[in-house]
């Protein structure tokens, strides 16, 4: 069984020393890697990771990338360079990107799932290419067994998996579907649909099962002493799930600290998730369940 690892996913930037002290503030929560994710609106993942890596001695990856929104050529460069700048830091996340409206503005076809799936292997195919090329220039200077820069890919659906199980280093799973009114909304799973879902990755990852770091994205954080109150706030929020089912969701996490830390053992425990992030508004409530997890 690994160790568990925590991340968080950092949504905003302002000020350059506000940034550097939220990154510094991260690290003395005890998380162990900051994340940018790709979406308009939000911070550009490699100048933001390059400026957190100057400030800390996280790890730092992109989680994820909008396949669709980069150039294979120029995104191998910007990995190389990133990787070089942060001290062989860099962990490379990926997926195909969900938002309709932000491809509009991009003025990126959104096609359908299978042509976005297909760019990202295309996409990930021509980036690992160039970074093992010994001839090109800035080379990364991690060099993994199985490729430079670790590999996350990000994802619920079968072919997202079988992807995950054939290239990654690190799976992350979304535990939440595309919701059928809204494409552009995900819809977080109960317990009995994710466990499928890592039953279908369990079955395809074949020889390389015990190789693939697990993640999981946490969607919620809420410190309480009224577990039951906390949970019973989602109900409404999630009409496609049975008030007995939302207990179960993964991603959402309510209690005490104890409480909080006793699901997250039990997802490492029944689904092998050990590396575990939280959203930015999460950053400060998760640190002491980080703590009591570390005591064990």
């Amino acid at each position: 069984m690994r160790s568990f690892r925590f991340g968080v996913n950092m949504l905003a930037v302002s000020a350059p020393g506000e940034w550097s002290a939220a990154a510094r503030r991260a690290e003395e929560l005890g998380y162990d890697v900051l994340l940018v994710p790709d979406h308009l609106g939000l911070p550009a993942p490699f100048p933001a990771l390059v400026a957190a890596g100057a400030a800390t001695g996280l790890r730092l990856g992109t989680f994820v990338l909008n396949a669709a929104f980069h150039n294979p050529a120029l995104l191998a460069r910007d990995v190389a360079t990133t990787d070089v700048l942060t001290a062989r830091r860099l962990e490379l996340g990926v997926g195909t990107g969900y938002v309709a409206q932000e491809f509009a503005a991009a003025g990126i076809p959104f096609g359908t799932a299978k042509d976005r799936v297909d760019t990202l292997e295309r996409v990930i195919d021509a980036v690992y290419e160039a970074l093992a090329d010994p001839a090109a220039a800035p080379r990364p200077v991690q060099q993994p067994v199985q490729q430079p820069v670790p590999l996350v890919v990000g994802g619920n659906g079968d072919r997202m998996l079988r992807l995950a199980a054939r290239r990654a280093n690190i799976a992350a799973f979304t535990a939440a579907a595309f919701d059928p009114a809204n494409p552009s909304n995900l819809r977080p799973l109960s317990g009995e649909a994710f466990a499928e879902r890592i039953a279908f990755f369990d079955r395809v990852a074949g020889d390389r099962v015990g190789e693939v770091e697990r993640n999981l994205l946490l969607q919620a954080v809420t410190v309480t002493d009224d577990r039951a109150a906390a949970l019973a706030a989602w109900v409404p929020r999630l009409p496609h799930l049975s008030a007995e089912e939302i207990p179960t969701v993964p991603t959402l996490l309510a209690g005490t600290v104890e409480q909080i830390a006793d699901q997250v053992r039990g997802l490492r425990e029944r689904f092998g998730i050990t590396y575990f992030t939280v959203l930015q508004p999460a950053l400060e409530a998760f640190a002491p369940i980080i703590a009591a997890l570390r005591r064990d």
